[in-house]
């Protein structure tokens, strides 16, 4: 597991510099309030071959969200994926690598999901840091006029000074450097319109790079189980 590399000083900025970097922003360690040298350290340990980092985000019906790094030395890369016991194979939500897939969640998704911890089953449980671990995956058009004060309350509580965060919440919020913004609709068909759609409730991405592009984020699971994933999604009324 990788939990325990949140305590890093430096693990926000070793995690999210990158996709802080604008036009307009060329971010520094000092942003999130810590030295190169912290922030070195914690991209060290979460890009270690000897330890791949998994965080648990465990969220409603039993759903965890995970955040693997993939730490191969000739291609490292971040999976987004989402797993329920009941499953057989895990749910694909982004990639970020050089070969990337996303956006992986919409800002309604991304939102519950941090919103909504199972505290009975282990994992970050805290809001912010769920939140935060999921943003890279996040890809959305149409972002709520709070959005940006949101993420800058969540950097406030890892340790980034207030005088700060907005700003780089607004910059983490911009241009994503791998995928476009994409616009997260119910497909036609589904019981929301009247019809027979077997997978309800799961919203469709359509950024051609994205494992959403479809209605499944999960294959072979049952029209229950999509149910339950679309009402922990919060995109089903149930």
């Amino acid at each position: 597991m990788g939990e325990d590399l949140l305590e890093l000083p430096g693990f926000w900025a070793a995690y999210l510099m990158w996709l802080s970097q604008t036009e307009e922003y060329d971010p520094i360690p000092e942003w999130f309030e810590v030295d190169g040298a912290d922030a070195d350290a914690a991209c060290e340990a979460l890009g270690s071959e000897d330890r791949w980092p998994v965080f648990r985000i465990p969220f409603a019906e039993g759903h965890t969200a995970l955040v693997v790094g993939c730490n191969n030395p000739d291609d490292p890369e971040t999976e987004y994926l989402v797993t329920h016991p009941e499953w057989a194979r895990q749910g694909h939500l982004a990639t970020v690598s050089g070969h990337q897939a996303g956006p992986g969640l919409s800002w309604r998704e991304l939102r519950h999901i941090a919103r909504t911890p199972d505290l009975d089953a282990p994992g970050v449980h805290a809001e912010y840091a769920r939140l935060l671990l999921l943003l890279p995956a996040l890809g959305d058009r149409d972002l709520p006029d709070d959005a940006a004060c949101v993420v800058g309350r969540a950097l406030e509580e890892a340790a980034v000074p207030a005088a700060m965060a907005q700003d780089l919440a607004e910059a983490l919020l911009a241009d994503h450097p791998l995928w476009e913004p994409a616009e997260w609709t119910f497909p036609a068909g589904t019981p929301l319109s009247g019809g027979q759609e077997p997978f309800p409730g799961i919203l469709h991405c359509d950024g051609y790079m994205s494992p959403r592009c479809g209605t499944h984020i999960a294959q072979g699971i049952t029209y229950e189980q999509s149910s339950r994933l679309a009402l922990a999604l919060g995109t089903w009324p149930g």
